[in-house]
């Protein structure tokens, strides 16, 4: 067994079992250190794996509950929690597996343990039994992904008062369930609980929800989810909690201060972002810089003030998701290897996977008017698009923004079915520096939803044929 590697990299989530894999693609020997037990980070064990696990299964539950009698088919529905739960499980076993067959395949060598950083080219690491397993390279990859963000003086049990990680795994539905934070996390986990009887408040503390969205988008978004069944509580920020045997009773106020009033819930869900996951890793003993938000700050080839230490995914600048650290794992090691690695953010999309889904790539119109940039945009409601009407999925729009001069794509945002799906075609536009015309031009399928998207490209240019 060696203790000297060419790169090690502490974290196994996306962006460290995808830095590994591409290591062993290139010829460099490496090791990715985790210290949970289980390989995949966050996103795949308690995050984005597990919610989408129930995001589909709760989607079904109501979906049979609510809306297939109108569609003819009649069934006796239950809902049994257990099982949806032992799905989930499932499914997050069998891709933890699936990493850890993938950095053997690779030949990088996994290691469960408590990494440290203790010079620029040594890492130590302590193991299960308390032993300290010194290892030497030639690059260090910080991939350790974040945590939780936490709101002062609430404590997180995980039983009434939860994190994401806690929401995933409730052993009841609950009556009412307040969630603090009207972001992507806190609504999709919302949608969950909702769908399977819970009476479901948001409390936000800014003037609207998902505030990174296109502001049209957002707002139709909220309206749908309001029309769902969610309540929510603007401009309003959470300034304590008090637990009794009937719940917990939540104290609110609005954001700017005022009245302080009391709203009630069985559990509440801290969902108001995330924080790098930096600490106790010894970065500041050896001179990595970090920035206010404990962030590695790193140049464009993801190199840390220290040249043999880089950092990629949630713990450098940037949105916090799971492809946009594998994007950056990649170029990193490419980097690191002497091969050409780049990520182009403004193609990096985000999906909220919600019903209906939200996604977005590129620019939004707040983005483009704060930079001066003229523009161009083209819309089409999922109501004239076939496919949506033959599922009965006619909520939402698609919405194309192009450069108003060169007719260049500068982002898309929609909002409807299969969004998460609808949007690479758009992703993969910005890419390669398509015009709205190039998609307009292009044969789509009939019937398809991707219909909708070309006919808001149509719409760009004013002969939107379907509408």
């Amino acid at each position: 067994m060696s203790n000297s590697f060419d790169v090690v990299i502490i974290g196994g989530g996306p962006g460290g079992y995808n830095a590994a894999i591409r290591a062993g693609q290139l010829g460099l020997s490496s090791a990715c250190i985790d210290k949970r037990g289980t390989f995949g980070g966050t996103c795949l064990n308690v995050g984005c794996i597990p919610s989408k696990a129930l995001l589909h299964t709760s989607h079904l539950y109501d979906e049979a509950l609510n809306h297939l009698p109108k569609l003819g088919v009649k069934t006796k529905v239950e809902l049994d929690l257990a099982a949806m739960m032992t799905h989930k499980t499932s499914v997050v076993g069998d891709l933890t597996k699936g990493v850890e067959f993938l950095l053997k395949k690779n030949k990088s060598e996994a290691i469960v343990g408590q990494a440290r950083v203790r010079a620029p080219n040594r890492v130590d690491v302590k193991l299960a039994d308390g032993t300290i397993r010194e290892l030497t390279t030639r690059h260090i990859v910080i991939a350790t992904g974040s945590d939780s963000a936490t709101l002062p003086d609430i404590e997180i049990d995980e039983d009434r008062i939860v994190s994401s990680t806690g929401a995933l795994s409730l052993k009841q539905v609950p009556k009412s369930l307040v969630v603090v934070g009207g972001g992507y996390i806190g609504l999709e986990l919302g949608s969950v609980w909702r769908r399977l009887g819970s009476d479901v408040t948001v409390v936000e503390f800014l003037d609207r929800i998902t505030p990174g969205l296109d502001g049209e988008i957002g707002k139709q978004f909220q309206r749908i989810l309001s029309r769902q069944g969610m309540k929510f509580q603007l401009s309003t920020k959470v300034v304590g909690v008090e637990r009794s045997k009937d719940g917990l009773e939540i104290r609110i106020q609005p954001a700017g201060g005022g009245e302080t009033k009391s709203l009630h819930g069985d559990v509440m869900l801290v969902s108001i972002g995330r924080r790098p996951y930096t600490d106790d890793l010894g970065l500041g003993d050896v001179g990595v810089a970090l920035d206010a938000r404990g962030r590695v700050v790193t140049d464009v080839h993801f190199k840390s003030n220290i040249p043999s230490i880089c950092a990629v995914g949630d713990v450098r600048e940037g949105a916090m998701l799971a492809h946009k650290a594998e994007d950056e794992a990649v170029a990193c090691i490419d980097h690191i290897a002497g091969r050409f690695g780049h990520v182009n953010y403004d193609a990096i999309p985000a999906v909220v996977y919600t019903t209906p889904e939200v996604a977005s790539v590129g620019k939004t119109e707040e983005e483009l008017k704060a930079a001066g940039v003229s523009y161009k945009i083209g819309k089409f409601p999922f109501t004239a698009n076939a496919r949506a009407k033959t599922i009965a999925a006619t909520e939402g729009f698609a919405k194309v923004i192009a450069d108003a001069k060169t007719d260049q794509v500068l982002g898309v945002h929609i909002i409807g079915a299969e969004a998460g799906n609808l949007i690479q075609e758009a992703a993969l536009a910005i890419e390669i520096g398509c015009a709205s015309e190039d998609i307009a031009r292009t044969s789509h399928a009939h019937p398809t939803l991707t219909e909708a998207v070309r006919q808001a490209a149509m719409g760009v240019e004013g002969w939107t044929m379907q509408m």
